[in-house]
C-alpha cells in the first residue's frame, strides 16, 4: 500500500510539474511575441519615416526641375517675343519703304504719260513731214516709195549677205583657232605630265632552260609529263629544235604565266612527274591569284582610288595579263587614269571620279564568259553591279559611243582613251594592215571628182588632198573636206582621229622669150 501511495504521489507531482512548465512556457512565449510585435512596430515606424523623407526629397527635386523647365520655357518665350517684335519692326520699315517707292513710281508714271502724249504729237507731225518729203522725192525720182524701197532692200540684202558670209568665216576661223589652241594646250600638258611603260603582249612565251637534256625530263617517259602539264595548265607546250628554249603557246596570258612559273619550279626542284606537276600547278594558280589581287590593290593605292569593290580590284589585277592591240591593258588603263585626272583638273571637273572612270573604262575586256557583248557595255554592267557612281558607269559605257553620253565626264574619258591608244608607239599594228589602211585612205580621196593627188601622211593621222583649181572652188573644197571626214568615219576603222586637209591652189605660168 505504501508503495502504491508513493507511486500515486509521484505521478501527481509529475503532472503538477508538467502543468507548471506549460504555464511558464506559455507566459514566456507571450512575452516574446509581444516583444517581437513591439520591435516590428518600431521598425515599421522607422521605415515609414524613411519613405516619407524620400518622398519629400523626390517631390522637392521634381518641383525644382519643374520650376527650372518653366523658367527655361519662359526665357524661350521672351526670346521668341523679342525676335517677333524685331521682325515686326523690320517689316514695318520695309512696308514704309515700299509705300514710298510706290508713290515715287506713280509720280514717274504720270510724268511718262505726259511725255508720251508729247511724243505722240511730235510723231504725228514727223509722219506728216515725212509723207510730204516722200511725195516730193517721188516726183523728183520718178519712182514710187514701194519701188524705191524694194530696190534698196535688194541692194542691202546682197550687201548684208556678203558681209555676213565674211563675218561668219572670220568667226568660224577664229573659233577654230582658239578652240584648237586651247585643246592642244590641254592635251599637250596632259601628255607631258604623264608617262608610262608599255609592254607588248602576244600569244607565245619562251621558257629558257640551261641545257637540252632538261627537255627529255620535261617530256617524260612516253610523253606523260608534258601531257600532264598541258592538261593541268591548258597551254600547248612546243618542244622543238630551238636550243635551250621551250615555247608555251596559248591565247590566255594568265594560263601561259601559270605554265611558265610551274615549269620554273619543276626545273628548279628537279622532281618532275605527273603527281608533282598537278601539285605545283595548283600552288602556282593560288599564288598567281593572290598576286593578281595584290597588283589590283597596289594599282588602286598608287592612283589614290578608294572604296573599290574587291571583285573590281581583282579584275584590275587581271588587266596585267591582258593586252589590246599589243598594248598592255593595265598600263593603258593607268595611263588613261592619269590623263583623265590631269584633263579633269584643267577643265575644273571631279578629278577623283575622272581617275576612277579612266582606270575602269576597259574593265569589260577582262571577263572571258561573255564574248558577244561589247566590252564597253559589259564594263558598264559590271560597274552598275558593284555600285559605282552613275557618272563613272556612263563614262565606261559611252567611251566607244555604244550609249548616249549623259555626263561631261564621258567625253573626257573617250578623249583620253584615244590619246593613250593613238599616240606613236602605244600600239603595234601589222605592217600589211597598216599599208592597206593608208592605201584605203588615199583611194577614198581619189574617188571624188576634181581630186588630183592624195597622200596619207603622219602614220595615217593626216590625209592631204590636192584638187584642181579649175574644177573645184573654195566652197566646194570645204564641202569635200567634210564629205571625206564623214565617209572615213563610216567606212574605216582606225585608232584616234584623222585630219583631212584639202589644198586648192592657182598657178599662173608664163614664159618670157
Amino acid at each position: 500500500m505504501e508503495i502504491y501511495l508513493v507511486v500515486i504521489i509521484a505521478m501527481i507531482a509529475l503532472g503538477a510539474g508538467a502543468v507548471v512548465m506549460f504555464i511558464l512556457n506559455k507566459t514566456m512565449l507571450e512575452a516574446k511575441a509581444k516583444e517581437i510585435i513591439k520591435e516590428a512596430e518600431v521598425m515599421a515606424e522607422v521605415t515609414k519615416k524613411d519613405k516619407m523623407l524620400e518622398a519629400k526629397e523626390k517631390f522637392i527635386q521634381l518641383k525644382a526641375d519643374h520650376e527650372k523647365e518653366v523658367f527655361t520655357r519662359n526665357q524661350n518665350v521672351v526670346t521668341a517675343e523679342n525676335k517677333i517684335k524685331q521682325k515686326e519692326q523690320s517689316l514695318n520699315q520695309k512696308l514704309e519703304q515700299v509705300q514710298r517707292k510706290d508713290a515715287e513710281l506713280e509720280q514717274i508714271r504720270v510724268t511718262l504719260a505726259k511725255q508720251l502724249d508729247v511724243v505722240a504729237v511730235k510723231k504725228e507731225e514727223a509722219e506728216k513731214a515725212l509723207n510730204n518729203q516722200v511725195k516730193q522725192l517721188e516726183k523728183i525720182a520718178g519712182l514710187s516709195a514701194d519701188e524705191a524701197k524694194k530696190q534698196l532692200v535688194e541692194a542691202l540684202q546682197e550687201e548684208a549677205r556678203t558681209e555676213a558670209m565674211g563675218r561668219i568665216k572670220d568667226i568660224v576661223d577664229e573659233a577654230k583657232l582658239t578652240a584648237g589652241k586651247d585643246a592642244k594646250k590641254i592635251i599637250l600638258n596632259t601628255i607631258q605630265r604623264t608617262a608610262a611603260e608599255h609592254a607588248i603582249e602576244n600569244s607565245v612565251s619562251v621558257f629558257n632552260i640551261e641545257n637540252d637534256e632538261m627537255k627529255g625530263r620535261i617530256i617524260g617517259r612516253e610523253g606523260r609529263n608534258i601531257r600532264a602539264l598541258e592538261a593541268a595548265t591548258g597551254v600547248e607546250i612546243i618542244v622543238d629544235d630551238t636550243p635551250e628554249a621551250i615555247i608555251l603557246s596559248c591565247f590566255d596570258p594568265i594560263r601561259r604565266e601559270i605554265a611558265r612559273l610551274s615549269l620554273h619550279r619543276l626545273v628548279t626542284d628537279g622532281r618532275i612527274h605527273p603527281a608533282r606537276i598537278e601539285e605545283i600547278v595548283a600552288k602556282t594558280k593560288k599564288q598567281l591569284e593572290d598576286e593578281i589581287v595584290e597588283i589590283g590593290e597596289r594599282t588602286t593605292v598608287e592612283l589614290g582610288i578608294h572604296g573599290l569593290h574587291p571583285e573590281l580590284i581583282r579584275m584590275v589585277g587581271r588587266m596585267r595579263y591582258r593586252s589590246s592591240y599589243g598594248q598592255n591593258l593595265l598600263q593603258h588603263s593607268r595611263e588613261v587614269a592619269h590623263l583623265c585626272a590631269t584633263m579633269a583638273a584643267e577643265l575644273g571637273l571631279n578629278v577623283k571620279l575622272a581617275k576612277r572612270a579612266g582606270l575602269l573604262h576597259d574593265i569589260g575586256k577582262v571577263p572571258d564568259d561573255d564574248a558577244e557583248t561589247p566590252h564597253a557595255l559589259l564594263g558598264m554592267k559590271l560597274a552598275e553591279k558593284y555600285k559605282e557612281h552613275p557618272e563613272v558607269v556612263n563614262a565606261i559605257g559611252a567611251h566607244h559611243d555604244e550609249i548616249e553620253m549623259t555626263s561631261i565626264l564621258s567625253p573626257v574619258i573617250q578623249a583620253c582613251d584615244a590619246i593613250s591608244g593613238s599616240r606613236p608607239g602605244a600600239r603595234r599594228e601589222d605592217s600589211e594592215n597598216y599599208m592597206k589602211r593608208l592605201k584605203d585612205l588615199e583611194n577614198i580621196a581619189m574617188s571624188y571628182p576634181g581630186v588630183e593627188k592624195a597622200y596619207a601622211i603622219q602614220a595615217g593621222r593626216e590625209l592631204r588632198v590636192m584638187v584642181e583649181s579649175e574644177k573645184v572652188t573654195d566652197d566646194q573644197a570645204d564641202i569635200l573636206s567634210l564629205n571625206l571626214s564623214t565617209r572615213i568615219q563610216t567606212e574605216m576603222t582606225y585608232p584616234g582621229q584623222i585630219k583631212i586637209t584639202v589644198i586648192r591652189e592657182k598657178r599662173a605660168v608664163n614664159f618670157a622669150k
